[in-house]
């Protein structure tokens, strides 16, 4: 089925259906970690359990759209590597710090802090409960910041054809 089909071609379609699944996923979940924070707003100043059945509706769907984009998100860098070596060689300097800046800001703060809110309602009190949630809508909006890959400002081609920051030499 696939004998005419290059390689590279078949690394950007397989690259292609990993990304589109990473941009769905955890855009849904930026959006979806600020509709939580409202709600559960809402709840606390209200007292009306209808935003808190809300909450936790929504929640289920925000864990599985989190969990989803942080799989999606491990099978793309792994790509990165396989796929790409010869672009990862020469623009790891950039898209590394980058990576890992993602990788903090949304997947280590943002699962903590998701911990919390699926599991400590009823054993950190409603006011740091809301916290987590707010930190959450916060933290997740950080790891956009990677997606300036197109166009990485303050990086130079160097001799050597090798993309690294400007400042470096």
């Amino acid at each position: 089925m696939f004998d005419n089909v290059s390689a590279l071609t078949l690394a950007r379609f397989q690259f292609a259906f990993t990304v589109s699944f990473h941009f769905i996923f955890p855009a849904f979940s930026i959006g979806l970690a600020s509709y939580l924070s409202v709600l559960e707003g809402l709840w606390l100043k209200t007292g009306r359990d209808v935003y808190l059945q809300l909450f936790h509706y929504w929640l289920k769907i925000f864990a599985i759209a989190f969990g989803m984009g942080v799989v999606s998100g491990i099978v793309m860098a792994y790509q990165f590597g396989s796929n790409w070596s010869a672009f990862s060689d020469k623009a790891g300097p950039v898209i590394g710090p980058l990576m890992a800046y993602e990788v903090l800001s949304a997947f280590f703060l943002g699962s903590g802090f998701l911990g919390v809110v699926l599991f400590g309602l009823d054993r950190v009190g409603k006011k740091l409960h809301f916290m987590a949630t707010c930190l959450i809508a916060i933290c997740s909006p950080l790891s956009t910041s990677s997606r300036c890959f197109p166009s990485p400002c303050g990086s130079r081609l160097w001799p050597g054809q090798r993309l690294a920051p400007a400042a470096i030499r």
